[in-house]
């Protein structure tokens, strides 16, 4: 008798995309990189996996790679100092300064990175197996009184602009500065400034600014804004967190709320009695002087010795957790279409079980877990941050009639 035919086997079906794979096929950006501050020490190589440190390094070529970073916006940032004509002019030389650094690092490295200058830059230079390159500048301190900078350092590729940091200044209140000296928001220069990086086609950035100067910077802007790095209130009251009814007003407007990894704007964070001490010492050895105004041999002399503080007494940490609680709070405010990443790294981002850049599928991980789609993923790590800056370009008004 003869055997009957073996029935066919149905084929096996393709095992399902593990997190890890979805995260190095999306384009992943971050836009709050403060890497360029480590541009000028001796001991950093971009192309180095250089030995991390929370908070100041964590972003190089190696690490990028593992954690599948294509790049982002490369921070161009200068600490706030007197409102007077020699400062502006000495800020205005470090900002230049830094920007040319920026420059040298990718020309230097020309198969491995890219300067970019338009939203369509991001995916070409991604696809060609660079990292991306933009350039942003934190605090407009160094553009001083004389507007026409701005549009030098879009010349040089600055695309992204935040009017101020710690302390009020020129343009506008900042969120953690209360003194009694406030603008009520943005001043008549700040208003100027607005208009132009409009002009031009920038992002404008409001994180570091008071609520009152991102409700005027909104009401002006031509374009919707981005908080580049912040956190959410509802998690962390702090100054510089923002509160819900704020972050829905930014994503009416069609902004979007960048989530960052900085310990102490996520939780309150008490230093241990022995780290106190450490710190009071040092306040009473520079005898109240600020290192953000400080001459250049005070502050490098101040930062030496805080980095001693920090390596006998170490900081206490956010984790990982915490930081999750603060970007699906924002996610569950105001949605997929206005939430990205902006960690702060290598300028005191960073948390435990996400140290440096080489961590980040962990956030994809996680996003797909609660039940975020690939398209809603994509939107966080780079489709919002470039949809604004698409607007920009798009509400771009070409040059001076002056």
């Amino acid at each position: 008798m003869a055997c009957s035919p073996e029935a066919p086997q149905p084929e096996a079906a393709p095992a399902p995309e593990s997190a890890a794979d979805l995260h190095d096929r999306l384009l992943v950006m971050d836009t709050h990189l403060d890497t360029p501050a480590n541009f000028s020490k001796a001991d950093f190589d971009i192309l180095a996996d250089n030995p991390s440190v929370l908070g100041s390094v964590q972003v190089d070529l190696p690490k990028m790679q593992r954690g599948g970073l294509d790049g982002g916006f490369w921070v161009i940032f200068t600490p706030q100092g007197p409102l007077d004509a020699e400062s502006y002019e000495a800020a205005k030389q470090a900002a230049l300064t830094r920007g040319d650094e920026i420059q040298a690092m990718v020309a230097a490295n020309p198969d491995s990175f890219e300067m970019a200058y338009t939203s369509a830059d991001a995916g070409r230079i991604a696809a060609a197996g660079k990292r991306i390159v933009y350039q942003s500048m934190e605090n407009s301190y160094p553009i001083g009184t004389d507007l026409s900078l701005v549009e030098v350092f879009y010349d040089k590729g600055l695309r992204m602009i935040g009017p101020v940091h710690f302390r009020d200044n020129q343009f506008a209140d900042s969120a953690t500065d209360f003194s009694a000296s406030d603008h009520g928001g943005l001043s008549p220069l700040g208003e100027e400034l607005i208009k132009e990086a409009n002009r031009l086609g920038m992002i404008l950035d409001g994180s570091h600014a008071a609520d009152s100067t991102v409700d005027d910077m909104i009401a002006l802007s031509a374009t919707p804004l981005i908080l580049s790095h912040t956190g959410v209130k509802a998690v962390y009251d702090h100054p510089r967190n923002i509160d819900d009814a704020l972050m829905r007003k930014i994503a009416d407007d069609g902004g979007v709320i960048q989530i960052n990894a900085y310990g102490g704007y996520l939780e309150p964070l008490e230093p241990t009695p022995e780290r106190q001490a450490a710190l009071d010492a040092l306040e009473v050895e520079f005898d109240g002087i600020s290192p953000l105004t400080a001459d250049d041999e005070t502050r490098e002399r101040y930062f030496a010795r805080r980095e001693e503080v920090d390596a006998a007494f170490p900081a206490p940490r956010s984790t990982f957790e915490k930081f999750i609680e603060h970007l699906l709070h924002a996610l569950e405010i105001v949605g997929p279409d206005h939430v990205g990443m902006g960690a702060d790294w290598d300028g005191g981002g960073g948390v435990e079980g996400m140290e440096d850049v080489s961590f980040l599928p962990k956030v994809t991980e996680r996003l797909l877990a609660e039940g975020y789609t690939e398209a809603e993923i994509q939107k966080f790590w780079s489709g919002n941050m470039l949809r604004l800056m698409e607007q920009a370009e798009a509400a771009k008004q070409g040059p001076s009639a002056e």
